[in-house]
């Protein structure tokens, strides 16, 4: 008697679809602007640059002024 082992079959891992650039660039900005003003705020607001008076913005992300090294005391 014969035996017969099947072979797998190879076939071609499938490729992700490519997203045009154009698409690309509207989020990259947005998420690049985005990221600029929670720097700003994290970084920067208060003093002479301050846009909100008070001390609201700094209490708010006083433990991630620490955590990112920004002096704030």
């Amino acid at each position: 008697m014969a035996q017969h082992i099947a072979q797998p079959t190879v076939t071609s891992p499938e490729l992700p679809a490519k997203l045009p650039i154009g698409a690309i660039v509207p989020w990259a900005v947005f998420f690049g602007i985005l990221m600029l003003i929670l720097l700003y705020f994290v970084g920067a607001e208060q003093g002479a640059t301050s846009v909100v008076s008070g001390e609201y913005v700094h209490e708010w992300v006083h433990d991630a002024r620490h955590l990112l090294g920004y002096p704030c005391h």
